[in-house]
């Protein structure tokens, strides 16, 4: 088990980085006035809860690949590359809440780190499937 201790910090941190993004949305609807349930009416409000969510949808990408890469691979490489789409999905929610034009730097860090665990645990699975 010591062997996925880093991969283990990076799942803990990415569910506190999205703690945070929701802690931000809670603070934007006192900011606003508009109280939930309601999640419409002030474009800063928006753009906190759809950078949040956004965030949420990649969690079921990401998780399952950082792991099986984790456990298929390399669980240092698989951290590494964890906390560089944690990193890009901090740049797209600040940006994103900004500005939604700002969004594409994080993106590109996220998206780009996800596809690497993703093909890279996929490639590793079916390689060693053929020769099993």
């Amino acid at each position: 088990m010591q062997a996925y201790y880093s991969v283990a910090i990076v799942t803990l941190l990415t569910g506190l980085v999205c703690f945070g993004m929701a802690v931000t949305v809670a603070r934007a609807h006192s900011k606003t006035g508009i109280l939930a349930p309601t999640m419409t009416g002030n474009p800063y409000l928006e753009r906190c809860i759809r950078a949040h969510t956004n965030t949420l949808e990649w969690l079921a990408i990401f998780l399952p690949a950082l792991w099986l890469f984790a456990v298929y691979w390399s669980p240092s490489t698989a951290a590494v590359i964890g906390l560089a789409w944690l990193l890009g999905r901090i740049v797209y929610f600040i940006g994103y809440v900004a500005d939604p034009k700002r969004r594409f730097p994080g993106f590109l860090i996220q998206s780009t780190a996800t596809i690497a665990l993703s093909v890279g645990a996929l490639g590793r699975i079916i390689y060693l499937m053929s020769v099993a």
